[in-house]
């Protein structure tokens, strides 16, 4: 089956969005964004007026679209219209919705562990071990490579991190024991974590499958105390 051409708008706006750096998750959260107003207009987006615009950020929030959501369908709005379209006067009247902020679930070192355990796979263990003992994001677990690891500073160097930016984080000795573990069992040759094509990087999709494959911190907490 052939794959749906990409309309000329769209590639257009794709071209805007590549030129500027945009990583594939904005650029994906632009263009949905985009094409829930051509579904909701029932015509080309392009053609949109500031009031259909204003109906539309109703809708969505009539229609309980997260905060989340809406305020990525405004940027990528704001940017298709002033970028691709060259009218940005249509958006006058789009606004940001408050996002409440929650303080995250800090894990402590003792649930870390029984994660930790539950992770059978060595290349699953690996994986964890480097998320929570370097701190870093599942992008940025996947993208390691052989060639990031440098042992004589015990630095692991972070390439293309959020906001596109290079960093170094500490690398323990128990860390960079378990990395050498995975280089030994896995011979990796470019990429730590290949995917199914043993070339590129795993996807961020399957370091999320793992993760939600473990046994949740309340099973292990209770599976601990049964065995006391």
């Amino acid at each position: 089956m052939s794959e749906k051409p990409i309309s000329p708008l769209r590639a257009r706006m794709i071209e805007d969005m590549c030129v500027r750096g945009f990583s594939p998750a904005t650029q994906r959260g632009y263009i949905r964004g985009v094409k829930m107003l051509a579904a909701f207009l029932g015509h080309s987006p392009d053609t949109a007026t500031a009031d259909d615009l204003r109906a539309f950020q109703r809708h969505l929030a009539a229609t309980g679209v997260t905060p989340g959501v809406q305020n990525m369908t405004v940027s990528g709005l704001r940017f298709f219209f002033r970028f691709t379209v060259d009218k940005p006067e249509t958006t006058q009247h789009l606004v940001y919705t408050h996002e409440p902020r929650k303080l995250p679930r800090v894990l402590s070192p003792e649930e870390i562990g029984w994660l930790l355990t539950a992770a059978t796979e060595p290349k699953d263990k690996a994986m964890l071990s480097v998320a929570y003992g370097a701190g870093l994001r599942a992008m940025e677990v996947v993208a390691l490579k052989v060639s990031d690891i440098d042992s004589k500073r015990m630095l692991l160097r972070v390439g293309n991190g959020k906001g596109g930016k290079d960093r170094y984080v500490m690398l323990s000795p128990t860390l960079l024991e378990a990395l050498r573990d995975r280089y030994r069992i896995a011979r990796p040759r470019v990429f730590l974590f290949p995917g199914r094509d043993k070339i590129g990087p795993m996807t961020t999709r399957q370091f999320h499958r793992i993760c939600k494959g473990l046994p949740s911190v309340r099973a292990c907490r209770s599976g601990s105390g049964r065995t006391r």
